[in-house]
């Protein structure tokens, strides 16, 4: 009889655990957004089943036609975290933009563990083609698109923007350009030069640096360099914001000093911040400062 009661408590209590997982929301971020906020979860963009060829949206929640869209690419090292990932710490930012009337668009992408450089761009490429045909759709202005990364996002962001006015075959999964132009690059921290990347050397197979060229540096300059946004630096490129943390660990200063260098020299308007103490990610960069300098940026670009 007790056997007979144990195994009824034990069935009860995986039919509830059965049922508070299926409850759980796909997206564990929601709370972040304000309420009203409509979402479309884990869309495919490349005709495909593969998990990282996804994407979310997220649309106010005033009715209108169509809203300026902010594609959302996240960080870790290219080959860790999600389209979910950078929001928890930039909760203000989200609301800010929600709030402004911007839609949102986070894309995930392969890892570098399992595709080496150039799947990162020939996603992100790819995510943003999508938004960009199926914009009426999502009530999305495809002629109105800003791109924010961090880390990682962020070096994928300025490689997609800077190489846009190039027609870098290898880029595109299929060969084809895309149709999309970008009007401004919101750029976390990003890389903007492999060549001079700190931790470039380091010959640890493991190395994020040498899982995503697959070779080291010092082996594939060449292909460095390919995948350095700052390569591609012209006087057509979209305007960007820069934003630095001084004692960053992962990414030099240097980085994002160096892109702000180029673009000023090639007449691209830009603007660099550097984030007092602040280390590589975290919520200082979620400021009331920065959130000000955005909007300039936004209400000059995308208005």
């Amino acid at each position: 009889m007790k056997r007979l009661f144990s195994a009824f408590i034990l069935l009860f209590v995986s039919i509830l655990l059965i049922q508070k997982t299926k409850a759980q929301p796909t997206n564990p971020k929601k709370d972040i957004f304000p309420q009203g906020t409509v979402f479309y979860e884990n869309i495919p963009y490349a005709n495909d089943t593969l998990k990282k060829h996804l994407l979310d949206i997220y649309l106010p929640p005033a009715k209108k036609s169509s809203y300026p869209l902010i594609v959302w690419i996240h960080g870790g090292a290219w080959m860790l975290n999600d389209k979910y990932a950078d929001m928890g710490y930039m909760t203000n930012t989200i609301k800010a933009f929600i709030d402004s009337g911007y839609a949102i668009a986070s894309i995930d992408y392969r890892y570098s563990t399992t595709a080496p450089f150039p799947a990162q761009i020939q996603d992100c490429n790819k995510a943003v083609e999508y938004l960009y045909q199926n914009g009426a759709k999502y009530s999305l202005d495809v002629n109105r698109i800003a791109l924010i990364g961090f880390s990682a996002g962020g070096h994928l962001a300025s490689l997609l923007a800077l190489s846009n006015n190039n027609h870098v075959k290898s880029f595109y999964a299929d060969g084809n350009k895309s149709h999309f132009k970008m009007n401004l690059v919101l750029d976390f921290y990003g890389a903007s030069d492999l060549l001079t990347l700190k931790g470039n050397d380091d010959k640890d197979p493991k190395n994020p640096i040498t899982l995503l060229l697959g070779a080291m540096v010092t082996d594939r300059p060449d292909l460095a360099k390919k995948a350095s946004p700052v390569t591609y630096i012209d006087k057509n490129d979209p305007p960007f914001l820069i934003v630095q943390g001084e004692k960053d660990q992962s990414v030099n200063p240097d980085q994002s000093i160096n892109l702000s260098f180029r673009l000023k020299n090639a007449g691209v308007d830009n603007e660099l911040i550097i984030v007092p103490d602040a280390p590589h990610y975290g919520v200082m960069f979620d400021a009331e400062f920065i959130r000000k300098r955005i909007f300039y940026f936004l209400d000059k670009y995308m208005k």
